[in-house]
């Protein structure tokens, strides 16, 4: 959540805070988030409780992208989502086995969505720090069709609907 979206402004200077203008809306100045998970000396500033919201899939999305600010900032939702769709054209529908039992070919498939997913984390988390994100960059690799990166508590995942 942006600090200077309206409501969040209230919020925070009602809890006795303020939000600095520096390189972006800041609560004091330092984090570009009005909720937040840790940053207890922004406390109660900044809060640990989420926005939920629910959007219905259509038969017509090719994946899913969650993401914090540490992408979205500096990548546009056409970039991600171009950069998504190359690493997912490479996968073709999987054969269907040849005998009653055969997991084979259904293993390869789900491995290479796999590795789809994660390159397409792995190719957004590296766009994202060459465009100056200012967080930190780690790893992580999810199974079942979602692949995820993420660095300094922003993680991104994506599902493959095939």
């Amino acid at each position: 959540m942006q600090p200077d979206r309206p409501d969040e402004l209230n919020r925070i200077e009602e809890s006795g805070g303020r939000v600095l203008f520096w390189d972006g809306a800041r609560v004091l100045g330092v984090l570009a988030m009005s909720r937040a998970i840790g940053d207890g000396y922004l406390k109660p500033f900044v809060i640990s409780e989420p926005e939920v919201t629910i959007t219905d899939r259509t038969a017509e999305d090719e994946c899913l992208i969650l993401a914090s600010d540490g992408l979205w900032d500096v990548v546009s939702n056409e970039t991600a989502c171009g950069v998504a769709r190359m690493c997912l054209q490479s996968l073709k529908p999987p054969s269907p086995p040849r005998s009653p039992g055969n997991d084979i070919t259904v293993t390869a498939a789900g491995e290479s969505s796999d590795k789809a997913c994660s390159d397409a984390s792995i190719l957004l988390t590296k766009l994202a720090l060459a465009r100056h994100s200012t967080d930190t960059a780690s790893s992580l690799r999810e199974t079942r069709g979602w692949g995820g990166v993420g660095w300094g508590g922003t993680f991104f995942f994506f599902e493959y609907k095939n």
